[in-house]
Parts: C-alpha cells; structure tokens; sequence
C-alpha cells in the first residue's frame, strides 16, 4: 500500500492518512478527491470564516511590506569617515534585524500556509455557488481581493451596497435554494 495526505488537510487536525492500493505499473498521478471542512460544516460558509480570511490576506500583506522594509534597513550602508572617534553606542543594526527578519519570515510563512488552506475551502464553497453573477462577486472579493467597491465597478454597478446586498442574501439566507425574495405567506 502507498500512504498519501490529502494536500488540502495536510498540517491541520482534519488531514487523515489516505491509503492507495500498491501498483505493479509505476504510479503517474494520483487524484484524490478534495473535502474541505470549517467551521460552517462541508458546503457551508459564514460571514465570520470569509471575514477572517479577509483580514488574513490583509495582515499578510502588511507582514511583506514590513519585511521589504527591513530587508532595506538591514541592506549595506555607506560609513561616514569624518576622522572624529566613535562613541561606544555604535550597534550592528544588520545583525539585530537578522534574528527579526528571521522570525517575521517564519510568521509570513506560517500566514502563507493558513491562507492557502482557507482559499482551498472559499474555492470549493464558490464552486457550489450556482449563479453566475454572485459566483463572480464572491470570487472577487473573497479570492482576488477586492473591496466592495472595487467589485461593484468591475462588474459595472454604480454603488457597492448592491454588491454587498447580493452577497448578505446569499450568507444570511443560506445559499442558492434560498435566492431572491422569500415566498409569499397566505
């Protein structure tokens, strides 16, 4: 038997071992079917889990320009030869941001992987999202990035409070069975 991890679970508590029955032809690809699991249950998302990959991509975006920063400050600098002696003051400035870089690159890293794990579960949940128009806005805002107003001018709306209606009626009224207006009551 070959052992595989399903790559989308890999690292996290829901990865379990998947076994593959031993070939006497060499393996050339294996596919394995993907699940994605949160906290919603399988093919379910809520406001809280799309926000917080959201504000995920936000702070990783914040961590790399605070990492090219120093990545600059730690850079080679130009010594100033004015004859005069040094105070005792002097630091090595690279080596103090080395240990910071080091520990910023592993948070970035780590980031990476937890964002890549959350895009896997809001691809598959967009994926069962019949509706060409709201499948679009979701992909956009969730998955490219977007603010609100940048998907309403994409897709040619002149406000982003449609946009944002579009995608609370489908979240709040839980999904594609759900669209539109509610039945009338008799």
């Amino acid at each position: 038997m070959v052992r595989a991890v399903d790559p989308c679970c890999a690292g996290s508590a829901k990865g379990r071992p998947v076994q593959l029955p031993a070939s006497p032809v060499p393996l050339l690809l294996v596919v394995l079917t993907p699940v994605f699991y949160h906290e919603g249950g399988q093919g379910t998302m809520t406001k809280q889990e799309l926000s917080h990959h959201v504000e995920l991509k936000k702070q990783l975006a914040t961590d790399l320009e605070l990492l090219a920063s120093m990545e600059i400050a730690a850079g080679p600098r130009v010594q100033h030869l004015d004859g005069m002696p040094h105070t005792s003051g002097n630091r090595d400035v690279v080596g103090d941001l080395a240990a910071e870089i080091a520990d910023l690159k592993t948070e970035i890293s780590e980031l990476e992987a937890e964002i890549a794990r959350s895009e896997f579960a809001i691809i598959n949940y967009i994926g069962t999202i019949k509706d060409a128009r709201t499948r679009t806005i979701f992909r956009m805002r969730f998955i490219r990035g977007m603010a609100w107003k940048e998907v309403a001018a994409t897709i040619g709306w002149i406000s982003e409070s449609g946009v944002k209606a579009i995608y609370d009626r489908y979240i709040t009224r839980g999904g594609p069975a759900r669209m539109g207006r509610p039945p009338k009551k008799h």
